[in-house]
């Protein structure tokens, strides 16, 4: 009989208490994301503000993490987000998620509002709160190392450590979540409800050992879908090149978005490239836990102004944010600027887009394209900074600024959207549901226009990764810029099987090799669940992504799927895709999903919530 051992962190009081979750829950939402969102429906008031004491941040592993398989060092964070105002959630890897299992508990649930900073350990099972005022401001390098010390544990393989940097304090809107340094949950600004409560990080550290129903036949099964990962040719190209070995691969397809998103490609690509980190600046690659990929890259810059020390990074997203977004084409500087992000606490995604609003509001202030106050206003809160394109030093003094919110900081500490809204230019943003999009132009990859739309979460690449199939032919290739409704299907089943992938929790570059059937042995053996079938898991993917809506049809926003205006009427100007839109891809693909979805414009309908077993929730869309 597998159980969930739920510890639940009551701030206000400083106290802890154990809660068993029964089987039968783990066995309709698995772990994870799924039981994060079941758990945040149930138990986060519709309508408060995301930073209400009564807000929630649920950090949760699942079934799988921490077991000898593969890629499976992963946690999912699950709360009411600052930055859209629906459910949030994020993913990190590095080791955190395991050694919270091992610690003694599953998942930890971070309730109330302490009145002074506070970090928490956990050892063994038991737990400890201690004051963190002393940490409160720093960053997240020098937390860790104090916490270290605290706990006489100063070898990084032993424990983990999760915290937030200044901007989670300080309530950035885009602030991510940190752990082993340089590994971030970055999506949703979860972090920035960690700083409205006044939590500053969580130790954990023991030896409980992961229980599994049948552990002779889990060690068989996973040594097949590890042979299946291993032998894959992209699992390959990223223990050789990391993630930014697709630099040069988007860029080809036109699909690199570049200058806020008014071109597809970039003429210093290569510069910024994964082949060019290999060749210039990377000391060796590290993977998470267990990890047979070893995608992440471990660089530094030895000297010249954008000196750097030994870290990890930077990754695709955060090479395109913070260089062809910005026109920053110098991979010393993205080098600075990752390490600084990471430090501070900021996801880099909704950061570099920030600064790429930034960028073009001042270029529009000084043609006289914005409201006369409003560039007033801008120029007197930029102080002595230029953020012209591409100025890389203008940048690093920004996410300082950022951080602490000085300044122009204090309004780029609210994401794309809300910058772009205050200085009277909405469209400069581009976001779906307030989430900044990641770097793939949907009018040169147009199932990416469909994935986008419809993300539960906002602007995300991880609630289908339609690229896989349109750019690098997973499970088989398709054309990038042509309107075929075969896509739709393969979207839907991406969101599905990722759902299962983020509440196993597993990494998601184990679905380039793998399908969903692949982990049915693995949870008959690991919880003895016999009976379980690929259709039923599959089922449960769809559950959770309905469950997801749900929290946005409740909290009456958040479910219409569109794209920003810039994507749906100004065509690519260059590259393989120029001349194209988003527009044709989401008016053809939309009504297609709905009904495959059983939804009506964006709604779950109730009979679909029944099929699903999501009857408690009827109430919501009657």
């Amino acid at each position: 009989m597998f159980e969930y051992r739920l510890l639940r962190l009551d701030l206000s009081e400083w106290k802890a208490r154990e809660e068993v979750l029964p089987e039968s829950i783990i066995r309709k939402y698995l772990g994870g994301r799924g039981l994060g969102a079941y758990l945040a429906l149930k138990e986060i008031p519709p309508h408060i503000s995301p930073f209400s004491p009564e807000n929630k941040i649920y950090i949760l592993t699942g079934p799988l993490t921490g077991t000898a398989a593969f890629e499976t060092g992963r946690y999912h964070v699950v709360g009411k987000s600052p930055l859209t105002g629906i459910l949030g959630d994020s993913n990190s890897g590095g080791q955190f998620g395991p050694w919270l299992r091992f610690s003694g508990y599953d998942g930890v649930v971070i309730e109330g509002a302490s009145d002074e900073p506070v970090w928490v350990s956990i050892v063994d099972g038991e737990v400890e709160f201690h004051p963190a005022k002393r940490l409160w401001g720093k960053g997240v390098v020098h937390t860790e190392k104090v916490i270290r010390r605290e706990m006489k544990t100063p070898s990084e393989h032993v424990g983990s450590i999760l915290s937030i940097g200044p901007a989670g304090e300080n309530l950035s809107r885009i602030a991510a979540i940190m752990n082993d340094k340089y590994r971030a949950a970055g999506r949703t600004g979860l972090a920035a409800v960690l700083g409205s409560k006044k939590f500053k990080a969580l130790f954990v550290k023991g030896s409980r050992k992961i229980e599994l129903a049948d552990k002779e036949r889990f060690r068989a099964e996973s040594k097949k879908v590890m042979k299946k990962i291993s032998e894959h040719s992209i699992s390959e190209a990223l223990g050789k090149y990391g993630t930014a070995v697709l630099v040069n691969i988007i860029n080809a397809h036109g699909a690199f978005p570049t200058k806020n998103w008014t071109r597809g490609t970039f003429e210093k690509a290569f510069e910024i490239s994964g082949e060019y980190l290999a060749e210039k600046y990377l000391v060796s690659n590290k993977g998470c836990w267990g990890c047979i990929i070893q995608c992440s890259r471990v660089a530094k810059v030895d000297k010249g102004p954008y000196r750097t020390p030994v870290s990890e990074g930077p990754e695709y997203e955060s090479i395109w944010s913070m260089g062809a977004n910005t026109l920053i084409g110098n991979l010393e500087a993205i080098i600075k600027l990752n390490y600084l992000a990471n430090d501070l606490g900021f996801d880099t995604i909704s950061l570099g887009n920030t600064m790429a609003v930034l960028m073009e509001l001042y270029e529009k202030a000084r043609k006289g394209e914005l409201p006369k106050e409003k560039a007033e206003e801008l120029f007197n809160l930029l102080e002595d900074i230029e953020p012209e394109w591409g100025n890389a030093d203008a940048f690093i003094q920004l996410v300082w600024r950022t951080a602490y919110r000085h300044g122009i900081g204090d309004k780029t500490a609210e994401g794309a959207m809300r910058l772009a809204e205050y200085f009277g230019s909405p469209e400069s943003a581009i976001h779906v549901k307030g989430l900044e999009l990641p770097a793939y132009d949907p009018r040169g990859i147009n199932s990416m226009a469909l994935s986008y739309a419809t993300s539960n979460r906002g602007g995300c690449h991880l609630r289908a990764y339609a690229v896989s199939f349109d750019v690098l032919g997973v499970p088989e290739k398709y054309d990038p810029v042509k309107i075929d409704m075969r896509k739709v299907e393969l979207v839907k089943y991406q969101q599905d099987y990722f759902s299962v992938i983020d509440s196993l929790v597993v990494c998601k570059f184990n679905t380039f090799a793998t399908d969903h059937n692949d982990y049915v042995p693995l949870l008959q053996s690991a919880l003895g669940w016999d009976d379980l079938t690929g259709d039923e898991l599959l089922t449960i993917g769809e559950r959770i992504y309905n469950l997801e809506r749900l929290f946005a049809v409740r909290e009456g926003h958040g479910y219409q799927d569109t794209l920003p205006k810039r994507l749906l009427e100004e065509p690519l100007p260059d590259g393989p895709a120029k001349g194209l839109t988003a527009k044709e891809a989401l008016e053809a693909y939309l009504p297609r999903f709905y009904e495959l979805r059983g939804w009506e414009n964006g709604i779950p309908k109730p009979e679909t919530l029944k099929r699903l077993g999501l009857e408690e929730f009827e109430y919501i869309v009657r």
